[in-house]
């Protein structure tokens, strides 16, 4: 088993507000292994990002760094990185001990439904997994879910479960895209996912980003918890004994018959 915090926070322009929002998010995840944040954790989009962007030993990282290690739990949370000309939209991956052990670069930029990720954001170029908490976890940023071939990509590198990290925009159909998205991603790989979005933020809510929605789906795509929209923590349980069970029953990985 490995125990996992979803930790559905609403996000502010403010980077201090939301380390403390990290802080207390971690304060209520006890007993968890992992404790997942969503994308852009540091500070909400907009064109105040490049300003805010920092390297990821600056203030923010090195405040969740300190608090993984006081709690004890490892932490997936999505910063913005300083890059040449634009930023990164990066998850960064810490340990139980408070070091820094991974980051991944989101690839695919949201180019779509009106607004222009690339204009501010670098893309990256190459998936991650990430040894955390005991497991190999394959990191997926928001757009990217909805792309099969990265999480086969994740698959084929040894990933054992997903973490997806979103600050997923509002709009008509959108929260039904992401939940039919992340159970699909589950399914079609009989992977545990944990997908963890921002919550609404009532006072920053003309962006339109953070429908909540933060979920852990099993290998069959079986939503096991779901968190709804507003602000919470819950801890679940992944169950590494029933991947291999799902994937006894539907052996679809092994039937692959385009492997690269």
């Amino acid at each position: 088993m490995t125990r996992i915090a979803l930790c559905q926070v609403p996000v502010s322009t403010d980077p201090s507000v939301n380390l403390k929002r990290a802080r207390q998010a971690l304060a209520r995840a006890e007993g968890a292994d992992l404790a997942v944040f969503p994308e852009a954790t540091l500070t909400r989009y907009g064109r105040r990002i490049t300003s805010l962007a920092e390297p990821l030993d600056g203030p923010f990282v090195s405040g969740l760094a300190e608090a993984a290690r006081e709690h004890g739990v490892s932490v997936i949370a999505g910063v913005f990185e300083p890059g040449d000309d634009r930023v990164h939209n990066t998850a960064v991956v810490i340990d139980a001990q408070g070091a820094l052990t991974a980051a991944y670069r989101k690839i695919h930029l949201f180019d779509s439904f009106g607004a222009k990720e690339s204009d501010l954001v670098a893309p990256g170029a190459e998936p991650v997994v990430a040894e955390v908490a005991g497991v190999r976890v394959g990191l997926i940023t928001c757009y990217d879910v909805r792309f099969p071939e990265l999480a086969r990509a994740l698959v084929d590198r040894g990933a054992e479960m997903f973490a997806v990290i979103a600050a997923w925009g509002s709009g008509p159909l959108k929260e039904d895209h992401w939940v039919t998205l992340v159970r699909a991603r589950a399914l079609e790989n009989t992977m545990w996912t944990a997908a963890v979005g921002q919550a609404p933020n009532p006072g920053e809510s003309s962006d339109g980003y953070g429908v909540g929605r933060s979920m852990l789906v099993d290998p069959l795509g079986v939503v096991r918890a779901d968190l709804g929209t507003g602000p919470g923590v819950q801890v679940v349980e992944v169950d590494h004994e029933f991947t291999r069970t799902a994937r006894a029953t539907l052996p679809s990985l092994e039937h692959r018959m385009l492997a690269g």
